[in-house]
Parts: structure tokens; sequence; C-alpha cells
């Protein structure tokens, strides 16, 4: 299986450590596309060795080739969002990981698609359990 991982780059490192948990989980059920979002070497300024032209180029072809998006969706982000719109209208899968007890503060824009299932989380434990039901299912 081919999984596309998204997550806030810019405006979301304070998350990176769940970012690399999420991406480990997920090698276990294929291969994770743009699993740099989850590089602690990444700052907050993103990729700089290459254009905002060539990271959409590259960042697309991957999400083509994908048959499942899981995006870690706590942090609001226009990437994020930009690629699940995309994700939707290929006709993806989309798990939408949200870390708390609530997603209250998660768009209604998310939550009211039928097309993303929304799953909140507050341990690894959690995250293990919703992708392993998820992937496997």
């Amino acid at each position: 299986m081919n999984i596309f991982f998204t997550g806030s780059i810019r405006g979301g490192r304070e998350h990176q450590p769940k970012y690399a948990f999420i991406v480990k989980t997920l090698e276990r059920y294929g291969t994770v596309f743009s699993k740099h979002v989850a590089d602690e070497a990444l700052s907050t300024f993103g990729e700089t060795n290459i254009t905002n032209n060539e990271i959409r180029e590259r960042e697309l072809d991957a999400l083509g080739k994908s048959d499942i998006v899981v995006a870690e969706v706590t942090t609001p982000s226009h990437g994020v969002g930009y690629m699940l719109a995309r994700a939707s209208s290929l006709g993806k899968k989309i798990i939408a990981l949200h870390h708390g007890e609530y997603a209250l503060k998660l768009t209604g824009i998310i939550q009211g698609d039928p097309g993303i299932e929304v799953h909140t989380y507050k341990s690894d434990k959690d995250i293990e359990k919703i992708l392993g039901e998820t992937l496997n299912g």
C-alpha cells in the first residue's frame, strides 16, 4: 500500500515527534510518501533547498501514486488543507488524526466532509489502534 502522509511543517514543528511516530507506525502497512514532514532536521521554514514549485510538483506526484492519505490536522495548515482537497478530488481515502479530547477546533469543512475519516487521539497507543483498524479494515 502506498500511503501519503501530511502534517503542518511551517506552523507545526512542535508536533514533529508525533509525526515521526505516525510515520513509523504507517511504515508497518506500506510505503510512506512525504515522510520528510516528520524529519526533525526540517525547520519552521520548511524545505529551503528546492523551490516552492518543486515542492508542489513532488507532493502532487506522490499524492497521485498513493492509495490512501493520512493527515495530522491538529495544527491548521494551508498546505495540509490543499492536499486534502486534492486527495478528495482524486477520490482517495483520507484519514485525519487530531490530537486532543475532541476535534472542536478542527474546521467544520474537514469534519463535515463525508470522505474524510476524522479520529481524535491522546496517546501513541491511540494512534496505533486507529491506524491498525483503518488500514487493516
